[in-house]
């Protein structure tokens, strides 16, 4: 069998975006016994080619209702902590972004726009979207539960970054690797990331050879009883 292997994040990151797509990961995972590990199926990408790989970077959304004063400086800021988020943000990483109500927009063109000058892979948000044509001019990754121009100026605040955070039930680690594109978004814990790659390459690529002995006449019975792929 064919020795897999990677020196670092770009390398495995080419590896993925040639080879992978979320259901072979996805599939891996479940033998792993990681059952939970797919965000839930609204969030979609706004293009249906739009494919994500990198790490998370973890930010956590508040509803408000007031811009009056707040006892907590952070809240007293346009924003809360969104601006220094995003300029936090790293080669390769993605903006992962919960904890408001999906009411309003979390994500946009001059954030999009900052992140792909950063060399961010892309943007996941558990919510909403806008500034869509802009984004799509950008051909920036960016994966909500749709379009809706609602603003979250006067709605909600980033509070945190670069922390743990869950969607749905589904933790996300910063650091773990997000892994999007037309059927949907899942996280591969890092502690676990090179078992779960090693293996999703070597079914990928035992997926195109079943598929060729498929379309050379084998039944699939026969195929998965030879090759315990399906």
């Amino acid at each position: 069998m064919e020795t897999i292997f990677w020196k670092n994040d770009d390398e495995l990151f080419d590896i993925v975006r040639n080879e992978l797509y979320t259901a072979v990961v996805g599939d891996i995972m479940d033998k792993l016994g990681l059952l939970n590990q797919f965000l839930p199926p609204q969030i979609q990408p706004l293009q249906d080619d739009m494919f994500i790989v990198g790490r998370a970077m973890t930010v956590l959304e508040a509803d408000v209702v007031s811009n009056s004063s707040s006892n907590n400086p952070v809240l007293n800021k346009s924003f809360g902590l969104m601006l220094e988020a995003l300029d936090d943000l790293k080669k390769n990483e993605v903006y992962v972004c919960t904890g408001s109500s999906p009411s309003y927009a979390l994500w946009g063109e001059l954030m999009a726009t900052r992140a792909q000058i950063l060399g961010a892979a892309g943007a996941v948000v558990d919510g909403y979207s806008r500034d869509t044509r802009g984004i799509l001019e950008l051909k920036f990754p960016s994966f909500s539960y749709g379009r809706y121009a609602q603003d979250q100026a006067p709605r909600g605040k980033v509070i945190d970054f670069r922390v743990p955070i869950e969607i749905k039930g589904v933790r996300i680690n910063p650091g773990d690797i997000i892994v999007g594109d037309i059927d949907g978004v899942c996280v591969v814990p890092r502690e676990v990331e090179e078992e779960v790659f090693r293996l999703s390459i070597e079914k990928a690529r035992g997926e195109k050879m079943v598929q060729k002995k498929i379309q050379e006449g084998m039944s699939t019975r026969e195929a998965f009883d030879k090759y315990g792929i399906m």
